[in-house]
């Protein structure tokens, strides 16, 4: 049973890249070396769309710049199915590694790009790794000069690649940006992502129920991520150490069967949706929206 529709809802976003884009590795290839591997997140992509498709949910697109300028046809499908397409950045590199000039140039290279196929204008941003952390207090001052209207790179805890410990964890203004945070659940003084990544694969899917249940009782959307490798089990494997392989291939086989249950069991809406109903709200001024018990912090 979906969850009740006068709840606060879920967002199933795609960070569209591929099997070689997986972050911070001596084995990562470079950027000139791209064209020359074997790429999978064509097949992996349309078959994700199939699957929205059937299910009847519409889904926000995180398309790396790169990806959307060699596969422009997957930006225009996505388009066309009702999906949102938003940016993930054009090279899919850390923020926080890449300093303030090399980072705009980044985020507006990837919008323009986009925006060009898309004929559209493109609202949302996420970072490569949600790579926004301490060593980036630009980070939002750029995203706003470079056009985009939200953002959702702040995972409001701690990790590798990035994290903002305290940052609030539901949507907010900053500036005059909307953030939607990466969800997490409270669990033994920590909060941990239970609806993306290594964790959503590693995790039953029970467990990823409830806690997303938790979250919306709390009053806030739930952020569920996935990228298209983690559908294929088949793809290539880039050399890592035994925790980062655990990590970044655990459970490849189970990622189809726990997204169709996630989407027959909550309500989902895109970034674009929550968006346009925090800055537009009906009855009401923008700022009020955000502070709505829909989507206040807890």
């Amino acid at each position: 049973m979906k969850t009740d529709s006068l709840g606060p809802p879920c967002v199933f976003s795609v960070d569209v890249e591929d099997w070689f884009h997986i972050l911070n590795l001596p084995s990562t290839p470079k950027l000139a070396q791209w064209d020359l591997l074997p790429s999978r997140v064509e097949h992996n992509f349309r078959h994700l769309l199939e699957m929205f498709q059937e299910s009847g949910i519409r889904v926000t697109c995180f398309f790396l710049g790169w990806v959307a300028q060699r596969y422009p046809h997957l930006v225009r499908e996505a388009s066309a199915l009702g999906h949102e397409v938003a940016s993930h950045g054009f090279a899919h590199q850390l923020a926080f590694q890449m300093g303030q000039q090399r980072f705009f140039e980044d985020i507006r290279t990837a919008r323009l790009v986009i925006e060009d196929i898309l004929g559209s204008e493109v609202l949302g941003y996420r970072a490569p790794g949600f790579s926004v952390n301490e060593q980036t207090p630009w980070f939002f001052d750029m995203l706003e000069q470079a056009g985009y209207r939200y953002d959702s790179s702040v995972f409001p805890a701690r990790r590798r690649d990035g994290g903002l410990k305290g940052a609030p964890s539901a949507p907010y203004r900053i500036g005059d940006l909307i953030e939607f945070p990466i969800s997490v659940r409270p669990l033994f003084g920590a909060g941990l992502c239970f609806f993306g990544g290594g964790y959503f694969r590693l995790f039953p899917a029970w467990l990823i129920k409830r806690m997303a249940r938790d979250v919306l009782s709390a009053g806030r959307p739930v952020n569920f991520y996935i990228h298209p490798r983690e559908i294929d089990p088949d793809h290539p494997r880039l050399r890592m150490d035994p925790f980062r392989h655990l990590q970044s291939y655990v459970n490849l086989r189970s990622t189809e069967a726990k997204i169709l249950g996630l989407v027959r069991d909550f309500r989902f809406v895109t970034f674009a949706d929550l968006y346009h109903d925090l800055v537009r709200p009906e009855g009401g001024s923008a700022d009020a929206s955000i502070h709505h018990h829909r989507f206040a912090n807890a």
